[in-house]
């Protein structure tokens, strides 16, 4: 009889979700982006948000709230019903945090289901142009000649920046000193200046100044070579072989959320990222739409928190 009766109360479960993601979405989809404005992480959302409400999908707005690392932002999420309206741009950070945190009031991989991938681009390792230096293996000569006298700045502990270097280190066996900044633009005003002495950041953030000369590219951290700079070779084919950095974009939601929902979700966004006007605006920040299932992008969730786990281990990688 026990048994019955839990058969008929997954049953019952089962139709109410059925029935509550056919009616799907009722009320306004609030876009959580753990960080500042400015960033394509605010660009995503708020491109989401626009046409959720031009293809009247649902009224939707965007809440940003930056801060400890995005660890702010997710944990609000995380700790919001499951029911689809509220969503959370993530980037790299995410998956760091989940090991560079030594606690989270959030399981990265348990609370949250991956929704969609939205794009990705990679970084470009820029540098003042005083550092004699005009490769990757250049770099590393100095930097063993050097031991921890090199400098390179970051947009913050977690960050793709901060992460990009820490493999490089990693994988080549050097030591360069880490200068977090709080943002991009302080960074880069201070690489400019000689202050510090180099950084992986976005490429379309350092490419204006590569092309005005006030710093050098070096490498891109991708497989392939950057469509915005196809004359900057890879940090592989510079003689790292294996590394690769790819910086992502993507949306997730409260593990509860019906699959129904996400599946939903998932297409309305595909959709969204196939628009002309929306590719140009993704092309415009330097970033490739890239789009998929949510499977796919759980698993690559899956796979990032394990990778830089690794490497936040391995170096000794901290918030700082």
């Amino acid at each position: 009889m026990r048994l019955k009766n839990r058969a008929l109360l997954a049953l019952s479960c089962m139709t109410c979700a059925q029935a509550f993601a056919q009616t799907y979405p009722t009320k306004s989809i609030r876009i959580v982006v753990p960080f500042p404005p400015g960033a394509f992480n605010d660009t995503l959302g708020r491109t989401l948000s626009q046409k959720f409400t031009e293809g009247n999908f649902a009224q939707s707005v965007v809440d940003n709230r930056p801060g400890a690392g995005s660890t702010i932002g997710t944990d609000i999420v995380a700790k919001s019903p499951g029911d689809g309206y509220t969503l959370l741009i993530v980037a790299v950070p995410f998956a760091v945090n989940a090991t560079l945190y030594a606690r989270l009031p959030f399981d990265t991989v348990k609370d949250f289901t991956g929704i969609i991938q939205a794009g990705a681009t990679p970084n470009m390792l820029v540098m003042h142009p005083s550092v004699p230096v005009a490769s990757i293996k250049e770099l590393i000569a100095l930097a063993k000649a050097k031991p921890d006298q090199l400098t390179y700045a970051s947009t913050g502990s977690g960050t793709s920046n901060h992460m990009s270097m820490e493999l490089f280190k990693l994988m080549t066996g050097t030591k360069i000193t880490h200068v977090p900044y709080k943002g991009s633009a302080p960074a880069l005003v201070d690489l400019m200046g000689g202050h510090v002495m180099m950084i992986f950041d976005n490429t379309p953030n350092v490419l204006p100044h590569v092309k005005g000369g006030k710093v050098k590219a070096i490498a891109v951290t991708s497989q392939k070579r950057s469509d915005l700079a196809p004359e900057v070779p890879t940090v592989i084919e510079s003689g790292v072989p294996g590394y690769d950095v790819n910086v992502w974009f993507g949306v997730v939601a409260p593990a509860s959320t019906p699959r129904d929902v996400v599946t939903k979700l998932n297409g309305e966004i595909n959709k969204i990222i196939a628009m002309t006007d929306v590719r140009q605006r993704f092309t415009n920040g330097g970033v490739t739409p890239v789009g998929g299932t949510a499977q796919q992008f759980t698993e690559h969730i899956r796979n990032e928190v394990a990778k830089w786990g690794k490497v936040v281990k391995a170096t000794g990688a901290r918030v700082e």
